[in-house]
């Protein structure tokens, strides 16, 4: 997801910082970075996970102009970030993988799953702000084809919008899936693989490609300053 102007989070109070530099109190807009040792400490909490780099972040990041790719699949060094991720993961105590529609989260989530021995649970709550090329889906019948193990049943066959979604309407999923999740019985044991744009607006946090942030659904839910893609 490239720049998000404004864009506020409904839920920043809700992030749990796990480390910090020595000497350092923890920071509260510091992502759990894959391979690094200090990731490793295991406070219960969901975690949340940034699909891979995609065909289209490779590009973005450094044209910053939209290259118009629908539905990008992970580069290869997108799937080696994926199963950093996978690894970092088996730290922690994880039941199940909630995953966006989209094809990068999803590629993300089978790198994962199929490391992890993890069910996976599509749900659109968590799906990218749509704005740009990339957040173009695809159709729910062309999903279900290529991951036949999946359950896509509950998905409109077009079930993402037009181009045009508002800060606003995302804030609002932000909310539903905060809502959702906190009264989930085992939220805790919950790795979600999500985008830029929506951890940003549930967090206050942008993480990179592969990061993973741990989050308390239950916690205050506070607004904040928006923060520009890097």
């Amino acid at each position: 997801m490239p720049e998000a102007p404004g864009l506020q989070s409904v839920a920043d109070a809700g992030y749990i910082s796990e480390w910090a530099p020595p000497g350092k109190a923890p920071a509260s807009n510091t992502p759990l970075v894959p391979g690094n040792p200090r990731t490793r400490k295991k406070t219960p909490a969901m975690i949340l996970v940034r699909h891979g780099q995609s065909e289209f972040n490779v590009v973005y990041s450094v044209t910053r102009v939209d290259p118009g790719i629908p539905d990008p699949r992970l580069t290869d060094e997108g799937k080696r970030q994926a199963e950093a991720a996978a690894v970092a993961l088996a730290e922690r105590d994880i039941a199940e993988l909630v995953a966006s529609p989209y094809t990068r989260a999803l590629e993300t989530a089978e790198i994962i799953a199929s490391r992890l021995g993890l069910p996976i649970r599509i749900e659109p709550l968590v799906r990218e702000h749509c704005r740009f090329h990339c957040d173009i889906g695809s159709m729910r019948s062309a999903l279900a084809a290529r991951w036949p193990a999946l359950d896509f049943a509950h998905l409109p066959e077009k079930w993402w919008p037009d181009l045009d979604e508002t800060d606003e309407q995302l804030l609002g999923r932000c909310r539903d899936f905060r809502s959702h999740m906190a009264r989930h019985p085992d939220w805790r044991r919950v790795a979600v693989v999500s985008h830029w744009g929506f951890i940003r607006g549930l967090t206050g946090v942008p993480i990179g490609n592969g990061e993973l942030l741990p989050f308390d659904p239950g916690g205050k839910a506070d607004e904040a300053a928006g923060a520009r893609h890097p």
